[in-house]
């Protein structure tokens, strides 16, 4: 009997796009979860958030705007098949977040349940485009840009940032709902801290 063991099989193209629609889907559910009471999220999308209430700009035209400063850097430092897959999954959610109010609405949503429930749905859909070699661009670019390049931890850039965006928040949300807002980050990190470890996946990214 051969003990060998059989070598993880590269996704085709076509899950790639599967994923990236479908992860992109469920983010853009838990957004509109979170824009329905005033919630905010952290990196790229919290700047989102913040633009989206103090500015005629939607989340998703303001979230495709701001990453694209961050493509080039992806395309010098981590190669075209990373920043396309990126760009398409920026593309897919701005697009997505912008089209589900029109498609769902809901009557009454309370905060906390939309921070849990937008937190795991995000964590679900950050899952499944952290498999197929993809993320939502802009800060997450640059995080990993800097721990590679000065040795930087990727959770500590992130956290400095997270809080910078928070500071900035206090000027167009509530504080009641900033807090309600940690809720949420917490259930999307536990999503991803019990769901993404090495070795658990067997497909190649």
């Amino acid at each position: 009997m051969s003990t060998s063991k059989q070598s993880p099989q590269k996704h085709t193209r076509l899950e790639d796009i599967q994923a990236m629609v479908i992860g992109t889907m469920i983010i853009a559910l838990a957004i509109n979860l979170f824009s329905q009471v005033g919630l905010l999220t952290g990196g790229t999308a919290g700047l989102a958030f913040i633009i989206q209430y103090s500015s005629p700009l939607t989340f998703g035209q303001a979230f495709f705007l701001i990453n694209l400063p961050f493509y080039i850097l992806a395309i010098v430092h981590f190669g075209w098949e990373f920043t396309l897959k990126t760009f398409c999954a920026v593309f897919c959610l701005s697009l997505f977040s912008d089209l589900t109010p029109m498609l769902l609405s809901f009557e009454s949503v309370n905060p906390f349940y939309a921070s849990i429930a937008g937190g795991f749905l995000m964590g679900v859909g950050f899952l499944m485009l952290f498999r197929h070699n993809a993320s939502l661009g802009g800060i997450n670019i640059l995080a990993r840009y800097i721990a590679e390049k000065y040795g930087v931890s990727m959770g500590k850039f992130q956290m400095v940032i997270d809080c910078g965006i928070v500071l900035l928040s206090v000027f167009v949300v509530d504080y009641w709902l900033i807090i309600i807002s940690f809720i949420g980050a917490f259930a999307l990190n536990l999503i991803i801290t019990v769901n993404h470890k090495p070795g658990r996946y067997m497909g190649n990214i």
